[in-house]
């Protein structure tokens, strides 16, 4: 007999012997998938994503929730167009207030200006008969004084005149009257009294 080996034996049947073909590669050992009942293990990734899907959409309601946080965010997005809106109707409202106030600004500006130029002009023209009011008063008030210093002048004159014709007649008198002479005139003036 010859030697027994530490391998197992192998018997072939003959069923074994229709379906056992030997493939010989050449090259590098091919890889085989692993699969259960026909499905590749991604095929198995994908299969149970699904049913976790469908369990958390029907069976957890997973779907009202977020419908629910979808209708809320769209609420509050409404809110902040209507906000968003109120604020650009009061942005407008305050524009047009502005440019109407500015306007009136404006009006007002130009008549406080055609008042201020009345006013300048009426403020010329009295301002003009005043000064012709005061020259002429000055100039009546110089002739005033040229005329009392005209009247003080004739009247110094004349107390003047009076004080050099006095002395002369005294001079006069007393050159050309003497004692006898001022009797006879005393005389006759009494007499006449």
């Amino acid at each position: 007999m010859a030697e027994q080996s530490d391998l197992p034996e192998v018997f072939a049947t003959d069923a074994a012997e229709t379906t056992a073909t030997t493939t010989v590669d050449v090259g590098a050992g091919k890889h085989v998938e692993p699969e259960l009942l026909g499905l590749a293990p991604y095929q198995w990734v994908s299969l149970s994503m699904v049913v976790l899907l469908l369990i958390a959409f029907f069976g957890a309601k997973v779907h009202k929730t977020i419908a629910g946080g979808l209708d809320n965010k769209i609420a509050a997005i409404r809110d902040q167009l209507e906000e968003a809106k109120t604020l650009r109707a009061e942005a407008e409202a305050l524009r047009d207030e502005y440019a109407s106030k500015i306007a009136n600004a404006e009006k007002d500006a130009e008549a406080m200006l055609d008042n201020a130029r009345v006013e300048a002009d009426a403020i010329v023209a009295k301002a003009e008969a005043d000064t012709k009011a005061t020259i002429a008063r000055r100039k009546q008030m110089a002739e005033d004084k040229i005329a009392a210093a005209e009247r003080d002048a004739i009247q110094d004159l004349k107390a003047r005149a009076a004080d050099a014709a006095t002395a002369a007649s005294r001079k006069l008198i007393a050159e050309e009257m003497g004692a006898e002479s001022d009797r006879a005139m005393v005389d006759s003036t009494i007499a006449q009294l």
